[in-house]
């Protein structure tokens, strides 16, 4: 069937998105076509628009989102019109190098791509427009892998499950899947956006002695306390978090910062043979520079955290059961809800720290 529908197309870079009809292409036998609910705008497609990520218009950003499916192509099994599924930043295909090892994280499906991602449908003026990230969630519809759609049962608004795929289980799961933060220890998080305040909340849950939030906004600082954070910083970083933990570091710190200013902080106020986990980038290309005495030779553990290292299939479910039951409170990190008419201002109070996460919301 021909499927057409609104999208916000990243036609040039820094220039105002696109609000436009498009068509979607003809069904991949091994897609499915999944009518948008909702869509967080995370900050990583400020710098998408921006450029700093090697993105290639004409594209459609949003790389989570929730929808209904509405098309399933004719090789996909397991998943079925009328269903309600999350769409997260990353496939799990089963069958390649890193699934077969249990690292379906790092799904070749979506990282052997280098880049170039599918086109999925066509402007009125015959452009073929791609899905950034393989998601596109900035549109009415989105053309999905059968592997990048996970059904999802709860009776939460999709606004609060849109942030399942990227925020939730990127914070969430660097805490519980990488971290793997044990009780009483010292953890200390750099950064408070939506990353940092849902790893506040899990720390909290895995039983951290004391946390520890980095942050110079004043906003974003307030609110970590609110969500259980005992010790609030937004200066002299390294000089505090050592005098917090009788000068050894944290035993656990997480980035949730981005550049690579913070990254290097976070090593360096890390105990010897404590963990360090790495969660954001600030430019395609940047280089970390690592202190080599306390990298090499002081036992610490740098982990990488691409989407929390979450089993989509079982950690999505169990997460959105969590934000239930109430032990996740998604209330002061949703900050608000847009149209699509409403994408640049979106970004726009995304990347002046206006939204701790704002989300494209559509009709369904």
């Amino acid at each position: 069937m021909s499927v057409r529908g609104q999208a916000g197309v990243l036609r040039a870079l820094k220039e105002p998105f696109s609000i436009e009809e498009v068509e979607m292409l003809p069904l991949d036998p091994a897609r499915v076509i999944v009518k948008t609910h909702a869509s967080p705008f995370c900050s990583t497609d400020v710098k998408n628009w921006k450029g700093l990520l090697y993105k290639i218009p004409p594209t459609i950003l949003g790389h989570a989102s929730i929808g209904e499916v509405v098309e399933v192509g004719s090789e996909v099994r397991g998943i079925s019109v009328g269903e309600r599924v999350v769409v997260p930043g990353t496939p799990e295909c089963g069958h390649c190098y890193f699934c077969s090892i249990g690292e379906p994280w790092q799904c070749s499906e979506l990282f052997d791509l280098g880049g170039i991602y599918p086109d999925i449908a066509r402007g009125d003026d015959g452009a073929l427009i791609s899905c950034a990230g393989c998601v596109g969630g900035y549109a009415e519809y989105m053309s999905i892998s059968g592997n990048q759609v996970f059904p999802i049962e709860s009776d939460l608004d999709s606004t609060v499950l849109s942030m399942l795929g990227c925020g939730i289980s990127t914070g969430v799961g660097s805490v519980f899947n990488v971290a793997k933060v044990k009780p009483g220890e010292s953890v200390a998080i750099i950064g408070a956006g939506h990353l940092g305040l849902w790893m506040v909340q899990a720390a909290r849950l895995a039983g951290a002695g004391s946390i520890i939030v980095v942050e110079p906004h004043a906003g974003r600082l307030a609110l970590a306390g609110e969500m259980g954070a005992d010790h609030l910083v937004s200066s002299d970083a390294l000089a505090t978090v050592l005098s917090l933990t009788e000068g050894r570091g944290a035993d656990v710190t997480l980035e949730a910062a981005g550049p690579t200013a913070s990254q290097r902080l976070a090593v360096e106020a890390t105990r010897r043979a404590g963990r360090v986990v790495l969660t954001g980038f600030e430019i395609g290309g940047a280089e970390l520079t690592l202190p080599q005495v306390q990298t090499a030779l002081q036992s610490r553990q740098i982990l990488s955290s691409q989407n929390g290292q979450v089993h989509m299939r079982s950690d999505l479910q169990r997460y959105a059961g969590m934000i239930e039951s109430g032990l996740l409170d998604p209330s002061k990190i949703l900050t608000r809800t847009y149209e699509l008419s409403e994408l640049d201002l979106a970004r726009d109070r995304s990347g002046s720290y206006e939204d701790v996460c704002g989300v494209i919301v559509f009709d369904h």
